[in-house]
């Protein structure tokens, strides 16, 4: 089988590659995925990766090694194994985070990916309801919902409460600044997930020249003795496969698995490649060594007055939200729970914002048993979750063996910086100067978690050590850069040191953005299909 490109991974960044690079019809692409097919009514529906929390058929259910500063405890990190990556089950927040996130990854050696420059490929992502305006656009593949007019009533009284405490308003988060309190957006249209696969691959697979393969787990990439990538290796029902690529192999299998791709491919670390009895072919020291993660936590309140705890908990309720969910694609089921929040300075010193809030008009527990369900707590309540917007800790993932189908080890290294735990502090204190406000203050009846005996710095660490966790934004592990050194990929994301061969996900980043990173994600395939097709034009004029 011989194709032009490759793509590993059917992900948010994988799904618009292969879109994108198959607009050509005399380009032959093949897109390979471990899981299986979205074509569920589950993708569709917006609460619907609530049954994907702990679903081992769409779900890698990762967790790290045991973090010392979480008190030894392996933290949660669930990826998504289904066509749409986790973009299928994620909780839809549509951020793209703040101008210096980018304009840092432009500093960091990276032309071309300052926040002017990627701004226009954010707006060819959007059908955005505002159109076609300097900061969204009218015309790209995906919808985007601002929750604003579905969004639960106990929403303005946090919004009330930030008016009351002298917090900046935002209407947009994705518009001129991101500062502030407001209600958020989401790729969502029409009542239904807006995920790469549903609104780039869908209509691509249509194609001739477009091949999609699921269910088959890559274990390799061919690389020949010039350091040129050749092809890819994987294992579907068939048994051993193998696939050639003329132009390029494009690793999109996202933060965990493309840095184990390409240590099983003989690209790394030397010593750590022959450690597990892997030649090495390029010496890149920096694979999977640049790991970041936004580390949340939450409290809990208990209320006086109906939150969504009260429709989604008994059955009744959940059978009314199922009807008008079929019925009129309206309702809690056809929105995300993480509706109301925003971006504060908690520390006024700052010059941008270092936590993000979330606001949920529903409060649950994350079930600690893979065979418990995400339920609403037993009261009327809300929760306020939150994390650093820019932590500077920074992990690794590694192999395990060089057994393909060993799941990689995930170190995170959370809270390894003073920074970082001052963060937790301050975070805690912001949610406890919201919860004095009058529009709050009113409606509530008690702390449920961690409870107001949690009042010193030192105990506001603690709860997190003891009950935080990932909120799943794992990127950076194969770094842009210019210095081989200390990166894996240059600014037009290819691998230092091989030809034929770039990495097109969230392990690119720098350094992680503020807020959720699908929106970044989706945004650097875009950029990355238009490099890849430019180049194409070129070598064809050229010619």
């Amino acid at each position: 089988m011989s194709y032009d490109y490759i793509i590993i991974g059917a992900g948010s960044a994988g799904s618009i590659l292969a879109a994108r690079l198959s607009e050509d019809p005399k380009t032959r692409v093949l897109l390979l995925e471990a899981g299986g097919s979205d074509r569920s009514f589950w993708f569709d529906m917006p609460a619907g990766y609530a049954r994907n929390y702990f679903n081992p058929k769409t779900n890698w259910m990762y967790s790290s090694e045991p973090e010392a500063a979480m008190g030894g405890r392996r933290i949660y990190a669930p990826r998504g194994k289904v066509q749409g990556g986790s973009g299928s089950i994620n909780a839809m927040i549509w951020v793209r985070g703040h101008r210096s996130d980018f304009d840092d990854w432009r500093d960091a050696g990276n032309p071309g990916w300052g926040y002017d420059d990627v701004l226009p490929w954010f707006r060819k992502l959007e059908a955005h309801p505002l159109g076609d305006t300097q900061w969204h656009g009218a015309d790209g593949p995906v919808g985007i919902t601002p929750m604003k007019e579905g969004a639960h009533p106990v929403c303005n009284h946090f919004l009330e409460a930030a008016r009351e405490m002298g917090a900046p308003m935002n209407e947009d988060f994705n518009g001129a600044d991101l500062e502030g309190a407001g209600i958020y957006e989401a790729n969502i249209a029409h009542g239904k997930r807006q995920s790469s696969s549903k609104t780039y691959l869908k209509s691509a697979l249509k194609r001739p020249n477009m091949t999609l393969r699921l269910n088959v787990e890559v274990t390799g990439i061919d690389i020949d003795d010039t350091n040129r990538a050749t092809g890819v290796r994987f294992r579907s029902k068939k048994g051993e496969e193998h696939a050639t690529a003329r132009r390029e192999v494009i690793l999109s299998a996202g933060a965990v698995a493309s840095p184990k791709l390409l240590m099983l491919s003989g690209v790394g670390d030397p010593n750590e490649l022959k450690a597990h009895g892997i030649t090495p072919k390029v010496a890149l020291p920096s694979v999977g060594r640049g790991l970041q993660d936004h580390l949340c936590a939450s409290y809990y309140y208990q209320t006086k007055v109906p939150t969504l705890n009260d429709v989604l908990r008994p059955w009744w309720g959940k059978l009314w939200a199922g009807m008008q969910y079929v019925l009129a694609r309206r309702g809690p089921l056809a929105l995300s729970v993480n509706q109301a929040g925003g971006f504060f300075r908690a520390d006024p010193s700052h010059d941008a914002p270092n936590i993000q809030l979330y606001f949920n008009p529903m409060s649950y527990r994350v079930p600690e048993s893979t065979k418990a369900k995400l339920e609403p707590e037993p009261y009327s309540g809300f929760l306020f979750a939150f994390n650093a917007c820019r932590p500077e800790s920074r992990g690794s993932v590694t192999l395990a063996s060089n057994d393909p189908l060993a799941a990689p080890l995930i170190r995170p290294n959370y809270l390894a910086t003073e920074r970082d735990r001052n963060d937790v502090v301050q975070a805690g204190k912001l949610v406890r100067r919201f919860m004095e406000m009058p529009a709050l203050k009113d409606i509530t009846t008690k702390e449920v978690s961690p409870g107001l005996a949690c009042a010193r710095d030192q105990d506001m660490l603690e709860h997190m050590r003891k009950e935080g966790g990932s909120i799943y934004h794992l990127c950076g592990s194969c770094p842009m850069g210019a210095d081989p050194t200390t990166s894996v990929v240059d600014s037009t994301l290819k691998v230092h040191g091989v030809r034929g061969l770039r990495v097109v996900d969230a392990s690119i980043f720098p350094n992680i953005t503020s807020g959720n990173i699908n929106a970044p994600v989706m945004m650097v395939a875009e950029k990355a299909a238009h490099m890849i097709k430019t180049t194409i034009r070129q070598t064809h004029d050229a010619g």
